[in-house]
């Protein structure tokens, strides 16, 4: 069973199927996003459908940046034989 999974996810060959299944599970995220009450929302910002997925996805937008800066420009990131 699991080799199937692994096969699945990691040839080349279903590339196509995963694709479309991302795209099915996306849609089905958005639509019941719509679904959802928002009556105990404490801010106007958190009553917009689909505000938390663009709030996820600025987060980790920034967070890779500023990851990036930080070991790019700030000197943390170290070549591969930096110990040997």
């Amino acid at each position: 069973m699991i080799k199937h999974v692994v096969d699945f996810f990691g040839d080349e060959r279903h590339a196509k199927v995963r694709r479309r299944l991302f795209y099915l599970v996306l849609g089905l995220i958005v639509i019941a996003d719509f679904l959802v009450f928002r009556e105990h929302a404490e801010y106007l910002w958190e009553r917009l459908p689909g505000w938390s997925a663009l709030y996820g996805f600025g987060s980790c937008v920034l967070l890779i940046f500023v990851s990036k800066f930080l070991g790019h420009q700030c000197g943390l990131m170290r070549r591969e034989d930096y110990y040997d």
